[in-house]
């Protein structure tokens, strides 16, 4: 399928929704949000990662910081924090670059490396953007950095994984034009969640988190 721009959605998103479907649909169907000290922290990693499109030269190593990245196939758009192009003979043409490189997305993040697969499909996301933009070879492998650990972890970016790719943002797609959120299942991940108190996980059978806000608005 091939997404128009107008219907791209948030690459980031597809983070929240791995996380947790309804937090995902709460921010991007809904339009709540609300910080807290984990998020604040994200954004601190984020900004001294990104410096919108600069460049830096290391020997043959291109360095690209807040790269612009969209995929009209996955029908999504976003910002990759870095991504370190290699000179090498099998990669691809850089605008006003001499040569050919391979990219290597790297993405930052804070804390440390995390059970669940939300960072691993953001990152995967960034690399068929990359491929699809580029007309890149297949990407093996990319990074995530995190602030607390202060080191990269690499990740094979296998056939599995560029299908729950595919699968997950198929799947945002559907809960945007329906304009659903979902009920989720709570647990231990919702004490860390900004929209705890927006989502109210104890009154998810009883009505959504919409409805709710506007009675008690009305009270």
């Amino acid at each position: 399928m091939v997404y128009e721009e107008e219907d791209f959605l948030l690459l980031s998103g597809i983070q929240h929704f791995a996380f947790c479907r309804r937090q995902w649909a709460l921010i991007h169907v809904e339009q709540k949000w609300e910080e807290n000290v984990l998020t604040l922290e994200g954004q601190w990693v984020h900004e001294r990662a990104d410096n919108a499109m600069t460049r830096e030269r290391r020997g043959p190593l291109l360095i690209v910081r807040a790269l612009p990245l969209q995929s009209v196939r996955l029908g999504i758009s976003g910002i990759c924090d870095v991504v370190e192009f290699v000179q090498d003979a099998q990669g691809v043409s850089i605008a006003g670059e001499p040569g050919t490189y391979l990219a290597r997305p790297v993405e930052y993040k804070r804390g440390k490396t995390k059970t669940h697969d939300a960072d691993r499909l953001q990152l995967a996301a960034q690399v068929l953007c990359l491929e699809e933009m580029l007309a890149h070879p297949p990407i093996p492998h990319a990074y995530l950095y995190y602030n607390e650990t202060k080191r990269r972890e690499e990740v094979a970016i296998t056939e599995a994984l560029r299908e729950q790719v595919l699968t997950v943002t198929t799947e945002m797609h559907r809960y945007y034009r329906q304009r659903h959120t979902p009920k989720v299942k709570t647990g231990k991940h919702c004490m860390s969640c900004s929209l705890r108190q927006v989502c109210l996980p104890e009154l998810l059978n009883r009505e959504p988190a919409s409805a709710y806000i506007e009675r008690m608005l009305r009270s």
